[in-house]
């Protein structure tokens, strides 16, 4: 599936645990990652966590790709089983992400902007997808902003093992509306 934004187009694929774990342990241990709470992992470490990701039945791990290069990662997940088990009331047709832009030296105005709304698009294609459930830690005021930019409504705080997070949500209309504005 193709995804033309404001940058280019980007490509999503499948992640490869092995073969991708090199680059990905350079993404997910750059200081601009701490919020991906990995920053001590080594690459067996970011290995594993990535093949029991793939072993799942209710979360993968996919690469997007802006001409054939690898600049950032997304995970989709069911919360229903993954995530948010017990820390709020799932509904038919939700589905939860997480995502990462490979780190730069050389940014590019509204990047990470086109690569949450690619994301969001990723997922809107498929038709049984009714609402995006996100939890970013309550401190990560960037994504916040970015999750509002696509149409997320920040819904309440909620405990998790790792943080404390913002449960937030967007339908396929809020997500429509926000990027035609």
């Amino acid at each position: 599936m193709s995804i033309t934004t404001a940058v280019g187009t980007f490509t999503v694929r499948p992640l490869d645990p092995v073969e991708d774990a090199p680059l990905l342990h350079g993404w997910v241990t750059h200081p601009k990652a701490a919020f991906w709470m990995m920053q001590e992992a080594k690459l067996h470490d970011v290995e594993r966590e990535y093949m029991a990701i793939a072993a799942s039945g209710h979360h993968e791990a996919l690469l997007g790709l802006l001409d054939g290069e690898p600049v950032f990662l997304m995970e989709r997940y069911d919360p229903r089983h993954v995530e948010l088990v017990g820390l709020y009331e799932p509904e038919p047709g939700d589905v939860g992400m997480h995502f990462l832009v490979a780190p730069s030296d050389t940014p590019v105005h509204g990047f990470t902007r086109a690569v949450i709304t690619a994301v969001m698009e990723h997922l809107f294609a498929d038709p049984e997808v009714r609402r995006v459930v996100v939890e970013p830690d309550v401190a990560n005021k960037a994504v916040h902003a970015l999750n509002e930019a696509v149409g997320f409504v920040p819904v309440r705080e909620i405990d998790k093992p790792e943080k404390r997070a913002l449960l937030s949500f967007c339908t396929r209309e809020q997500f429509r509306k926000a990027v035609a504005a």
